[in-house]
């Protein structure tokens, strides 16, 4: 259901497309399509490659099987992805939504280290010694910082023929690669940006190693490419791009996502895709994933809702909800599955209707500039530890035993003289249409993650606003530039605290410790060269951070809830 204003609005926006032949310029690699952006057409259309990859990857089905029956040949019981971002967000699809061992007898089991957290990587690491695992270090520009720590720390207890690189052609990676002589280079498309390479081999060597049909897989995909070049409202990508972008432009920029849980990877997935694509110049659509379940008049009317289900596995409480939210007259688009192989053809509209929304919004969806920046600001972190042997630390806003918080005093309004008030400062600041970004630089524990998400669910209820929950630094190859280039609607909640022992990298200066530590530092730099709203707190115990978090937060919001 989409109300009457809204309706017109998407429909006046696909009669335009018809007439202007939107679909058959967009598979023609129309650059012009973004002009509005003021981007040059060609560098637009450099990053088109991905609106090919269904037919080219149905042409290599034989490849993917052939490596993944070489693999399993060979002795190796698992699979892991060494990556950060687009190289990791589709494998982990296919990781989680597929089952533990894959759809097959023969799929392996499949994990994904996205995390530069010492404690995290160093269980990674005893995971993968204990049975013979293919590593597969991932990244598009070889030269992506996460990935080389990766396989610096398990090039340590592994050899080299346990590798495979997948990188673009001629990259630092894929020189490494060739000359410690991995098991296998796989090269990518230099026109295939991370986000839209879930059906190049990024995603579909693991994808094949997990056991998935990936011939029924692009079949799918194949087929919804045949949908998506079809004029106007009969084009089901070029649909959900107008409802996406139109209705950012009519104030519902919170894209909420209601899914069963089998398939919250694949939401992850859009939000990245969405909101590294649409956040940039002080606009974008907010992907509100994982967000718990509120009741249906407690949803603001800055939302538009997407609920997915699978028919063979139809989410209850998500087409209830759903259907509430009908009734209360919010904007609701229902997605329903025949089954998980409908994610080849899922991956291809979303990619169309994100491409789309950025026509309506005007930007360039395949940048994303302040991605870079927080690299940048890493970087210059890092260069001063090798010179200094220490990271450069602010001052904190206040401190008390085993906690102490870090933030522009200018941006939180009077000085706090306690963690209690600094925090509380910060909620002060959240409005209407505001969001709340929690941003924590842990290990993604299940016990950590579902402790965060109740007190998510917590924060949300009481202060009537959408929320999200991303973990560090993984998160900032996704809704980071979202954070930093999107709309100033943004209060950011940084969570960081002490390792439980630090993890060498082998060969480098630095440790895991100090570059997650830099890579927070990084983060809450930008934000605040941005001019938005935030505030780290440090713990010192990382074993009970998350309730010690919890108190602080129940004493810092207000008596009443906001209405």
């Amino acid at each position: 259901m989409t109300s009457a204003p809204l309706e017109q609005a998407i429909a006046e926006r696909l009669a335009l497309w018809q007439e202007e032949r939107v679909a058959d310029r967009l598979w023609a690699h129309d650059g012009t399509l973004w002009a509005a952006s003021g981007k040059p057409p060609d560098e637009v259309a450099a990053w088109l490659g991905w609106l090919d990859l269904p037919a080219e990857m149905s042409r290599r089905v034989d490849e993917l099987q052939h490596l993944a029956r070489d693999v399993r040949s060979d002795g190796y019981a698992r699979a892991a992805v060494l990556g950060m971002g687009g190289s990791s967000l589709a494998p982990e699809v296919f990781s989680r939504v597929f089952g533990d061992r894959g759809p097959g007898p023969e799929g392996m089991e499949l994990r994904v280290l996205d995390s530069t957290h010492p404690d995290a990587v160093r269980g990674f690491r005893e995971w993968a010694q204990s049975a013979r695992t293919l590593l597969i270090v991932s990244s598009k520009s070889g030269s992506t910082t996460e990935p080389n720590a990766f396989h610096a720390a398990m090039a340590d207890v592994a050899p080299a023929l346990d590798f495979v690189a997948i990188t673009d052609p001629g990259s630092s990676l894929a020189d490494l690669a060739r000359a410690q002589e991995f098991r296998a280079i796989v090269d990518g498309r230099p026109d295939v940006g991370g986000r839209y390479s879930a059906l190049s081999v990024f995603g579909l060597v693991p994808a094949a190693l997990k056991g998935v049909d990936v011939e029924r897989l692009l079949a799918n995909a194949v087929a919804t490419v045949e949908h998506c070049r079809r004029p106007g409202a009969d084009n089901p990508g070029l649909w959900l791009g107008a409802w996406l972008g139109e209705a950012t432009r009519s104030g519902r920029d919170k894209l909420t996502i209601l899914a069963p849980e089998q398939l919250q990877p694949f939401a992850d997935w859009i939000e990245q895709l969405v909101a590294e694509s649409t956040g940039k110049q002080g606009k974008g659509i907010i992907p509100i994933v994982r967000e718990p379940l509120l009741e249906a008049k407690e949803y603001s009317d800055d939302r538009i809702f997407v609920a997915i289900n699978t028919h063979d596995r139809p989410g209850g409480q998500v087409n209830d909800v759903a259907d509430q939210l009908e009734q209360l007259g919010h904007p609701v688009h229902r997605d329903e599955l025949e089954d998980i192989y409908d994610l080849g053809g899922e991956f291809v509209r979303w990619e169309v209707a994100t491409a789309a929304a950025g026509i309506v919004l005007g930007i360039d969806p395949f940048d994303q500039p302040n991605v870079q920046e927080s690299k940048d600001a890493t970087k210059a972190l890092l260069d001063e530890y090798r010179r200094t042997e220490s990271l450069p630390q602010p001052a904190p806003l206040v401190a008390e035993a085993g906690v102490a918080a870090f933030g522009d005093p200018d941006a939180l309004g009077d000085h706090p003289v306690t963690v209690d008030g600094a925090l509380r400062a910060l909620v002060e600041t959240i409005e209407a249409g505001y969001y709340l970004a929690i941003l924590a630089y842990l290990p993604q524990d299940p016990d950590v993650e579902a402790k965060l998400q109740r007190l998510r669910g917590r924060v949300g209820r009481h202060l009537g606003v959408a929320t999200t929950l991303g973990f560090g630094p993984r998160f900032l190859h996704s809704t980071g530039q979202l954070h930093k280039g999107g709309p100033p609607s943004g209060v950011f909640l940084q969570v960081t605290a002490e390792p439980r022992r630090d993890l060498p990298i082998p060969g480098w200066e630095e440790s895991f410790g100090t570059l997650v530590a830099a890579q927070a530092l990084g983060d809450l730099e930008s934000l605040q060269r941005r001019e938005r709203r935030a505030l780290r707190l440090h713990f010192s115990d990382p074993d009970t951070v998350v309730d010690r978090l919890a108190t602080v937060m129940e004493r810092a919001l207000p008596a009443t809830a906001r209405t």
